[in-house]
């Protein structure tokens, strides 16, 4: 089963209409998902993209499966309806012909998606006036998916692939990380430049195994044995200038608009960078399991299986209540109520205006 609630303007929650909600509602999703041992799940300004991954039941059958919701107008669902309120195959076929089997991977812009496939081809569809879909020089519009030619490298595999509104990052086998999209800001390297089609981020200064985005920067980590990290861009909000030595003992990492998320091994969360609506860990938040972070919030599993949100909630993301005659829940948080046991939470990448979020739930 598939919770999700917050913003829902064009239906990228999947719950049969396009109210913003506050408490989680069930995800209308094929039965087919039923079968899926792990989720993962990305969405855009008003899309989202769920991949769904099981063992195959025979040797022809798919491992993965992609479902999508929301706005279509441009394909960036992979389905031939304009707009979603329910989550559908996407038919990841290209250029009508034979389908996109196994995703390993998928992220969103703010209008366009990007998979991966197991094979490591990455296709892209839906807009991208900043070079997003990094098909080359002013390519701005897939209405279907289409290869991004020449990538990756001849011998090396896409281990990690994360988005932001305007820009994309994959990170190699060999512990180059390569991006494309927008880079005015240097989220992308030098020369910051739009790079229309995937480039070569150098100068990192170690062998990178995970990165995310936000809004205007790229944060780039190496294994948590060594504790190496980096970040690329705009520091707007501090999250170079006050971002720790060594993050040595990181078990996940992830990262708001403006900030940036480590939970440790030892399920304390650090997070440094924008907090002016109080998205920043509050004082006394207890040890973590897993979490996720949305456009300007937060949304954790306690080791006691308690999930919390805090934060920006201004269309209902961070649940009930936020603070009188505002938005925010701040310097505190939210219990979400949920019946079963969470297996899960992913908050649309960062991508999305008013954030997304999803509970994967063993019932």
């Amino acid at each position: 089963m598939l919770l999700a609630f917050g913003s829902n303007g064009s239906g990228q929650l999947g719950i049969r209409h396009e109210d913003d909600v506050s408490a989680p509602q069930t995800c209308a999703l094929p039965p087919s998902f039923e079968a899926a041992a792990h989720v993962h799940i990305a969405a855009g300004g008003n899309h989202t993209l769920v991949l769904a991954r099981s063992k195959p039941c025979s040797p022809d059958a798919l491992s993965s499966v992609m479902y999508a919701s929301g706005d279509n107008s441009d394909g960036r669902c992979g389905n031939s309806s304009r707009r979603l309120n329910t989550f559908r195959h996407a038919d990841l076929r290209i250029n009508n012909g034979a389908p996109l089997y196994d995703v390993k991977l998928c992220s969103a812009t703010w209008e366009a998606s990007i998979f991966v496939t197991t094979e490591d081809a990455v296709f892209s569809c839906g807009t991208g006036l900043k070079g997003e879909l990094g098909l080359g020089k002013e390519v701005t519009q897939a209405t279907s998916p289409q290869l991004i030619i020449n990538f990756p490298p001849k011998d090396t595999r896409i281990v990690d692939l994360a988005s932001s509104m305007g820009h994309t990052v994959a990170v190699l086998s060999n512990g180059d990380v390569y991006g494309w999209g927008q880079g005015r800001k240097g989220q992308l390297g030098h020369p910051a430049e739009i790079c229309w089609e995937p480039r070569k981020i150098d100068g990192i200064g170690f062998k990178a195994v995970r990165a995310v985005c936000g809004k205007d920067f790229v944060y780039v980590v190496g294994t948590p044995e060594e504790g190496t990290h980096t970040v690329l861009g705009s520091d707007k909000w501090f999250v170079r200038s006050t971002a720790p030595e060594s993050i040595a003992g990181w078990k996940s990492i992830s990262a708001s608009w403006g900030g940036i998320y480590l939970l440790l091994e030892s399920g304390k969360l650090i997070g440094w960078g924008r907090n002016d609506h109080g998205q920043l860990p509050p004082a006394n938040i207890p040890l973590i399991e897993y979490f996720a972070a949305g456009s300007e919030h937060v949304l954790v599993r306690t080791k006691t299986g308690k999930i919390l949100a805090w934060g920006w909630g201004e269309h209902g993301n961070c649940g009930a209540p936020t603070a009188a005659g505002g938005d925010d829940v701040a310097d505190r948080w939210n219990e979400i109520e949920v019946e079963g046991v969470v297996m899960g939470v992913a908050q649309s990448s960062l991508t999305t205006y008013e954030a997304v979020v999803g509970l994967h739930l063993d019932t």
